[in-house]
């Protein structure tokens, strides 16, 4: 799927409005009723060695608890893929993942740095006693080692040097990871030993997210992909590197998924069923049918080219709110750089009211679908400009001042926004200094 930097999530839709407010806000009460167990249970903090061992524990604590929001987030619940926005779930979950990968250093250093002033020992002995001795520590420290191998593989210098694939399954052990780390929490905690209430609690937290996972990730697919049994139709060349791909299935009205959304696809051929990796529907889906449309920028979309009639696809979805429902009034213009095309195609042929489409490309070659958007331009009497590279290479204009140009009313329109980061970025800016308000800019960004 097409890439959108602006770092500010998309304007979520009316329910998602409210879930965007309070799930953030329960997940902070939550933390705070994770500090208030820890006051209560901590009658006193005495000395140095005190003062650490106690900061080791808070910060385990809610290491803890950001385990178990970390893992909630990447469940996939519809709910809040498609109301909130995939997008500003991804960055939750990211903050989520930094804030775990914080408190887990703390943990481990104050704790082992209390533990050493207690006992009067170096920081070395200490510990390989912690590890070795203490129940359940040796699991606590592979999954401290996984969790730690996560937060590096995730960070963005590392991932631009990986492939999708490594980074995919190495995210993976973050489930095993926290199972790992779960059960010291519990037989070395202060706070749960002889505490039935709260040892009740902790232990609901981890299984309700268990089952949100379950769920959704588990069940919630193998339940889609065996009523509707995907299988690759056709695959066709729109443009240099760019290919479509037409799936066929059963009873597909019954996905619900609409243009702007997205699925998550594994095509199991070609070497393509390791990963699943997200594409937008490129097409209306129809009840027998559903096309995506890939350009090659890795191993993995670059292999979409090799599938043949019949390969069997297992995918998950539909995903995203970058949908008609966005639409303030009756006006859109839709802003496509690359392939980030395919979602806003789909959207060019069915929103309501008066439709404009922009597609920026280098070259006349470049432009995928053209011949789409152009008939859909004329059955519905559309607008299709395009902002291509001059004779010599030169970019076209689109600062502020040409989109004002180009489109007078540009502030009573809602833009859709889709392409590669710079360029989207770069566009966001622009049409803010326009004056374009940010509650008609939609867009969602799936970097992370």
């Amino acid at each position: 799927m097409a890439t959108v930097d602006t770092r500010r999530a998309a304007p979520p839709l009316p329910v998602g409005r409210f879930l965007a407010g309070a799930v953030p806000a329960a997940l902070w009460a939550g933390a705070a009723a994770v500090i208030a167990l820890w006051w209560a249970d901590t009658a006193s903090v005495v000395g140095t060695a005190g003062g650490l061992t106690g900061a080791g524990r808070i910060s385990g604590l809610l290491c803890g608890y950001a385990c178990a929001v970390l893992v909630g987030l990447m469940a996939r619940v519809p709910a809040l893929e498609t109301r909130v926005g995939s997008d500003r779930v991804a960055r939750w979950h990211a903050m989520a993942g930094r804030y775990t990968l914080c408190l887990l250093v703390a943990h481990v250093a104050l704790i082992l740095a209390g533990y050493a002033a207690q006992d009067r020992a170096s920081l070395w002995h200490e510990t390989v006693t912690v590890v070795l001795d203490y129940p359940d520590m040796l699991k606590a420290t592979a999954g401290t080692v996984i969790l730690l191998a996560v937060g590096i593989t995730s960070a963005r210098a590392v991932r631009r040097r990986t492939s999708h694939e490594f980074w995919y399954y190495v995210h993976l052990l973050t489930y095993a990871a926290v199972f790992l780390t779960f059960f010291h929490q519990l037989t070395l905690g202060n706070e749960f030993n002889g505490k039935p209430v709260a040892t009740a609690l902790w232990y609901a937290l981890y299984l309700g997210v268990t089952a949100l996972v379950l769920w959704f990730r588990v069940l919630t697919p193998v339940r889609l992909n065996r009523r509707h049994r995907l299988r690759v139709e056709s695959v066709h060349r729109e443009a240099p590197g760019v290919y479509s791909v037409v799936v066929r299935g059963r009873h597909l009205d019954e996905l619900g998924a609409r243009p702007g959304q997205f699925f998550r696809w594994r095509f199991l051929g070609a070497g393509l069923g390791r990963t699943s990796t997200p594409y937008s529907l490129s097409a209306p889906p129809r009840p027998d049918l559903l096309r995506i449309t890939v350009k090659a920028l890795g191993d993995h979309s670059a292999a979409v080219a090799l599938l043949r009639p019949g390969t069997r696809v297992w995918a998950e979805g539909p995903y995203g709110s970058l949908t008609a429902d966005r639409a303030t009034g009756h006006r859109c213009l839709l802003i496509a750089a690359g392939v980030g095309i395919t979602p806003l195609r789909a959207l060019f042929e069915t929103l309501p009211g008066e439709v404009t489409l922009l597609y920026r490309a280098r070259g006349a070659e470049d432009l995928a679908l053209a011949g789409e958007l152009e008939e859909i331009a004329r059955r519905r009497g559309a607008r299709v400009l395009y902002a291509l590279n001059g004779p010599r290479g030169e970019r076209p204009d689109l600062t502020a001042r040409s989109l004002r140009t180009a489109f007078p009313a540009l502030r009573e329109h809602d833009v859709y926004l889709c392409g590669p980061p710079g360029f989207a970025r770069d566009l966001y800016e622009a049409l803010r200094a326009a004056g374009v308000p940010d509650r008609r800019i939609h867009h969602e960004s799936f970097e992370l």
